[in-house]
């Protein structure tokens, strides 16, 4: 009885198991029912189900709503292509002809090519309403398998994707937008520089003039220029770096990347800011350097900051104080250069106030000519090079500027160091006469120009006020070297230039540009158009003069090498 009674005991829990079994599947089948039901009749997504030739055979509910048609209209009637806008189509089945080396006819078959061989698809095309009206749509397309595996259908579910779209034109529309406010704040940086340094060319020349003339200035004359020599490069260091400010802000700046070597370009800087030291009585260190490292940056930019940082660092010094540059490889793969001063240092406040434009931290009233730029340049530069620039500084015990660039190996053998015009020497007595043509609408400009070649018995100067007058005198004068202002009334200086190139007679003549026209898109749009030199007003009148010297040197040896052939 105990046996029947266990037996019968074990039957009925085998029982309820089995019941429980079963109920548990009659829920998972009315769940799974509920959500094919949930999937069918939902109206955030086109449900289209077709047969193996393409034609549609089911037409969900969201299908209904986002195309406009009743199931009914579509059922056993067409295909997905023709509710799709039929040059994408079209377009679909050329580039999957293109992509797979194969004719594929347009309509469905394009649609599903891929599905078909088992590859998971989407993609991008435009549905057409009952009603004409369109809208864009991401679309998945899966071949539907028999036990067989033999394909029996396609299921296409699709996406309205117009609110995406939206924003894609929007943030396109944005961009473009963006893109014409920098053109237009760049052309406008443009002219306004050119506009400044039209008339600082003037000042800056004929003060240039009056210092270094015959007879010496008095002194009180002397005491005039100096003031007139400081405001006016003031002002055009104002202007240079408002521009280099500009172009890095736009995002435009270019940078020639290379590994450059670390004791050379301190050295560099060394002989460069060695001047400046003297005159304010600053004591200046520099390190003795026992490995030769290279640093990843622009040689042209890294100099620029360093010299911006000791320029700073002697400034604001007090008299008779010292500098001291030093290195830190602190950090692996990384090195910091310091510039540390005795001056009177910073507060928090003003630290916290530090790489803000036009910001001097209060120096605004004292005797040393600043920008309140010069810092925000170099902070983005670094920045640029892949590097941080960072500050300590005590009140009363002086400040230690820094910057951290990544170290690379360096080249073989030394580095190259930029090249420098070398001034030609004077041609002896009695040899011939050398002609320039300086092309220039700007009376002021011309005089300048006119009285620095009267210092050169050697070379005469004709003169045109513009590019048409200047191409025609060029052509029946021949002069040695052209001097081509850019700016010019009715055809540019870059127009004159192609004009002289194009002609056998004169394109032999170098030409050097000297524009106001100063921002670096200018200069390389310059130098890529044929240019020798481009030289930037206001001119010093140094380096004029040196490259007119190494113009003419060319232009020489050119002519003496066409006339030994």
């Amino acid at each position: 009885m105990l046996e029947k009674g266990s037996d019968s005991i074990v039957l009925d829990d085998a029982g309820k198991a089995s019941g429980m079994i079963e109920l548990r599947r009659q829920e998972a089948l009315l769940k799974t029912g509920a959500l094919q039901n949930a999937i069918l009749t939902s109206a955030n997504f086109s449900i289209i189900a077709t047969d193996e030739k393409g034609i549609i055979q089911l037409f969900n509910v969201g299908a209904e709503r986002m195309l406009g048609y009743q199931a009914a209209e579509v059922v056993n009637r067409i295909n997905p292509s023709d509710i799709h806008d039929p040059q994408e189509v079209i377009a679909r089945a050329q580039a999957l002809s293109l992509e797979l080396d194969t004719v594929i006819a347009p309509g469905f078959e394009a649609l599903a090519f891929k599905a078909s061989r088992g590859i998971e698809d989407s993609y991008e095309l435009t549905y057409i309403c009952k009603d004409g009206s369109r809208f864009p749509a991401i679309v998945s397309i899966t071949a539907l398998r028999d036990d067989c595996d033999d394909i029996i259908g396609y299921l296409l579910i699709g996406a309205d994707n117009s609110i995406r779209k939206q924003v894609e034109l929007e943030l396109h529309e944005a961009m473009a937008m963006a893109e014409k406010a920098n053109l237009a704040k760049s052309d406008f940086l443009s002219s306004m520089s050119h506009e400044l340094r039209t008339p600082l060319s003037a000042i800056l020349g004929f003060a240039q003039l009056m210092d270094s003339g015959t007879p010496t200035p008095t002194v009180s004359q002397k005491r005039s220029i100096d003031q007139i020599l400081k405001a006016g490069w003031y002002l055009l260091e104002l202007i240079n770096e408002i521009l280099d400010l500009s172009v890095i802000e736009s995002g435009k700046l270019s940078l020639s990347m290379e590994a450059i070597s670390l004791p050379e370009v301190m050295q560099e800087c060394r002989a460069l800011i060695e001047a400046q030291a003297q005159r304010h009585a600053i004591s200046i260190t520099f390190p003795e350097f026992q490995n030769r490292y290279f640093v990843k940056a622009d040689r042209t930019r890294i100099k620029q900051v360093l010299i911006n940082l000791l320029s700073n660092a002697i400034k604001y010094n007090n008299v008779g104080g010292t500098v001291a540059v030093y290195c830190l490889t602190s950090t692996p793969g990384r090195i910091r250069i310091c510039v540390e001063d005795a001056g009177v240092g910073l507060a928090p406040d003003q630290l916290a106030q530090l790489f803000q434009p036009f910001n001097r931290l209060g120096q605004e009233a004292s005797i040393e000519e600043g920008t309140g730029i010069g810092l925000v340049v170099c902070k983005r530069l670094v920045e640029l090079m892949g590097g941080v620039i960072g500050v300590k500084s005590t009140v009363g015990k002086g400040s230690v500027f820094w910057f951290e660039l990544n170290l690379t190996a360096g080249h073989n053998g030394a580095a190259a160091k930029p090249a420098a015009l070398v001034p030609a020497q004077q041609e002896p007595a009695g040899m011939q006469m050398r002609t320039i043509l300086y092309v220039e609408d700007n009376p002021a400009n011309l005089m300048l120009v006119e009285d620095l070649i009267a210092r050169r018995p050697d070379i005469r100067m004709l003169s045109a006020r513009d590019g048409i007058s200047g191409v025609e005198i060029a052509r029946a004068a021949l002069p040695d070297v052209i001097l081509m202002d850019i700016n010019l009334p009715g055809i540019s200086g870059i127009k004159a230039l192609k004009i002289l190139a194009e002609d056998p007679a004169t394109a032999h003549i170098p030409v050097v540009a000297l524009s106001a026209n100063a921002i670096p898109r200018d200069v390389a749009k310059g130098l890529e158009a044929g240019f020798f030199r481009y030289l930037t007003k206001p001119i010093k009148v140094n380096e004029f003069m040196d490259t007119l010297d190494a113009t003419l040197k060319f232009a020489k040896a050119k002519a003496d090498s066409a006339r030994s052939q």
